[in-house]
């Protein structure tokens, strides 16, 4: 009877091999470690300096803001002390579709020209402008042919043509927003600007 009990033993033995052998003891591992979560440390204080330069170049952007704004500002007032020079030229005015100096601006040339002997050193640009009505490329040489008869009557009346330049506006500058003739006949007209 030793035979049944060698045979039971190895099968034992057999059964125990293979299930010690046979099934995976784990999941199989990678060979590569587990990331690890990554430490954030807090930014490094500021140091004294550092604060000191931030606060120098914030205040350096500050000065160089205000030196802009004032430059700006000053631009503009030479501007105003230009057109207050200027006071001694004065506007004309003229008819609907018409480019013609009108009778009642012949006192104005006439005031504009002695105001420009008197000051032999202002040059001037006549801006030509017309009312809202008319397509924009009519009214931009419109705009010039009247620049250019104020521009005639000044030269006329002995202003070098050298310090004269002109410009055509067409209906892009206008005084007066408003649909009326009143508003259109201010419209219709020749500014006169002073430059030295």
């Amino acid at each position: 009877m030793r035979k049944p009990n060698v045979v039971l033993f190895t099968m034992i033995l057999a059964v125990s091999l293979f299930a010690f052998y046979g099934c995976p003891k784990s999941a199989d591992v990678s060979s590569a470690p587990e990331p690890q979560p990554q430490k954030v440390e807090p930014a490094p204080a500021k140091s004294a300096e550092q604060i000191a330069a931030e606060k120098a170049a914030e205040e350096k952007r500050a000065a160089e803001a205000a030196a802009a704004a004032a430059k700006a500002a000053e631009e503009e007032k030479a501007r105003e002390a230009a057109a207050k020079s200027a006071a001694g030229l004065q506007s004309i005015y003229f008819d609907f579709d018409k480019s013609f100096v009108r009778d009642d601006a012949k006192a104005v040339m006439k005031a504009n020209a002695d105001y420009l002997k008197a000051n032999p050193k202002v040059k001037v640009r006549i801006e030509g402008s017309c009312d809202e009505r008319g397509t924009i490329e009519y009214n931009q040489a419109l705009g010039q042919r009247r620049a250019s008869a104020a521009k005639k009557y000044l030269t006329d009346m002995g202003i070098s043509a050298k310090r004269i330049s002109l410009i055509s506006y067409g209906k892009e500058k206008p005084v007066c927003t408003q649909s009326t003739e009143d508003c259109w006949q201010k419209n219709r007209r020749d500014d006169f600007v002073a430059a030295e």
